[in-house]
């Protein structure tokens, strides 16, 4: 995934927003924290994999595809807060772990990152993002492509007042 595309995207989307919203002096990492935890737990949701009780499928691979991207950019848009301009690859690692585990182990990620607000926090959260894609089946040439539509239809959101 090139990751420094992905940051200049989120950059010039995050910038936007701030002028339109007139948001320069507003400190907005805790509403992102919590922007991103909201998006995990749809994404959670989608799959469906913690629902015991239910025999209902997940929903289709498009529509988990576009929760998880809505997470990649709140987790861009957190590490550009703490100054992060540029993101060394990351090969997907196969943890073999169940999505119940995966996800668990991304809100516990982002409750570190709440707690210390660095560069390593941002850097073992997004591991642990990258760790569910594997555990939820999904793959980086997916996800990259998906970020980049998911994109261009922020762009098209905030051109509608939205």
């Amino acid at each position: 995934m090139n990751f420094e595309r992905l940051l200049e995207l989120q950059k010039t989307l995050d910038d936007r927003i701030l002028d339109e919203h007139h948001l320069h002096t507003s400190d907005l990492f805790s509403r992102k924290l919590l922007a991103l935890q909201v998006e995990v737990g749809e994404l959670a949701n989608e799959t469906r994999c913690f629902k015991f009780w239910s025999t209902k499928s997940p929903a289709p691979k498009e529509i988990i595809l576009e929760e998880y991207v809505d997470g990649i950019h709140f987790i861009l848009s957190l590490g550009l807060e703490l100054g992060i301009s540029e993101v060394s690859s990351y090969e997907q690692k196969d943890v073999s772990q169940s999505p119940v585990i995966a996800f668990q182990e991304v809100y516990h990620a982002i409750d570190i990152l709440r707690e210390n607000q660095n560069v390593e926090s941002f850097h073992v959260l997004l591991e642990k993002y990258l760790q569910l894609a594997i555990a939820i089946d999904l793959n980086i040439d997916a996800i990259e492509r998906a970020y980049l539509k998911k994109n261009e239809i922020n762009h098209q959101r905030q051109n509608q007042g939205y």
